[in-house]
């Protein structure tokens, strides 16, 4: 269950083709509930191999290895990936080929020290104990660390369920107010990895996004803090352009609030450098460059000379 829990992160490997195609490939086909039959059937298959390999050597002959239930169990794993990733602000897209819309519940950071300190109690404190009765002779009766393990679990389950509650709040605070003048299209709320009560606010007008931050701790939850404003670029044929290349259509089809900035270039050779970015990772406190950004260069004539994304994604020279 282990080995099928990580197999779906096995789409890293998409990346030996260059970053652009690792991103249209990540949470893709083996985040899918289809693709899970075959990633599970991939880690059963690889356990009978190493059995065949060990000779059919098992701990307890009288308990000989049960496929199907295996298999069952990779199953089991698998979604609880596909659930953990739904959890963050990233996205999966679970009905894939038949639908490449993405969700997300956007309640908890990509790495959230809580779930951490929360699952490493359950491991831990079980340790000491079982620890402990050994030194003084006490026998533990069933399986050591059962009791931890449901605790631990309960925990990201109340966890999560606190999380909601404070994300609902944080969107309707956010959708409840007029910026500059203008009503909000939609809004989002994504969340700190260090303080479960602060979101980091996205809001949606007609001509322009609004970035602020929510306290969601008080009675009452307003947006606060000095707020930022993005413009929605003027559409021209050097975006267009940008948007119909392959990294163009799979970071729009990503992104829940993309945006553009474009920038002519003169040197090595006359074009055009179009940057896409999505808000949602837009945190004010960020330090350096976004890794989720993508770049398109493009020549004189709109055709296209590179297109790059994340750490990788600087123009050449």
């Amino acid at each position: 269950m282990t080995l099928a829990a990580e197999a779906p992160d096995l789409d890293v490997l998409s990346n030996f083709k260059g970053p652009v195609f690792g991103f249209a490939h990540h949470r893709g086909f083996t985040h899918s509930l289809l693709g899970l039959f075959l990633v599970s059937a991939f880690v059963v298959g690889f356990m009978y191999l190493v059995w065949r390999m060990r000779g059919k050597q098992i701990k307890n002959p009288n308990l000989p290895p049960r496929w199907g239930l295996l298999y069952l169990f990779s199953l089991i794993a698998g979604l609880t990936h596909i659930l953990l990733d739904f959890t963050n602000g990233y996205g999966v897209r679970p009905f894939w080929p038949f639908s490449e819309k993405w969700y997300s519940w956007d309640i908890v950071f990509i790495i959230d020290p809580i779930i951490f300190l929360l699952l490493i109690a359950g491991l831990v404190v079980p340790a000491l104990f079982s620890l402990i009765d050994r030194e003084i002779g006490v026998r533990s009766k069933g399986p050591s660390g059962r009791v931890g393990a449901t605790l631990a679990l309960i925990g990201v389950i109340a966890f999560w369920g606190l999380r909601d509650y404070e994300h609902r709040r944080a969107v309707n605070a956010l959708e409840a107010r007029v910026y500059e003048g203008a009503d909000p299209v939609r809004g989002s709320a994504y969340p700190y990895w260090w303080n479960p009560f602060r979101w980091f606010g996205v809001v949606e007008t007609q001509n322009f996004y609004a970035l602020t931050v929510v306290d969601a701790l008080g009675p009452q939850v307003d947006p606060a803090g000095e707020m930022q404003t993005r413009y929605k670029p003027e559409e021209t044929p050097v975006t267009l352009a940008a948007k119909r290349t392959y990294l163009g259509r799979v970071y729009l089809d990503w992104a829940q609030y993309p945006i553009t900035e474009t920038e002519a270039i003169e040197n090595p050779e006359p074009g055009y450098i179009v940057q896409f970015e999505d808000l949602r990772f837009a945190y004010p406190e960020r330090r350096g460059s976004n890794l989720l950004r993508g770049r398109v260069r493009l020549d004189r004539n709109l055709n296209v000379v590179a297109e790059t994304f994340g750490s990788r994604g600087k123009p050449p020279d």
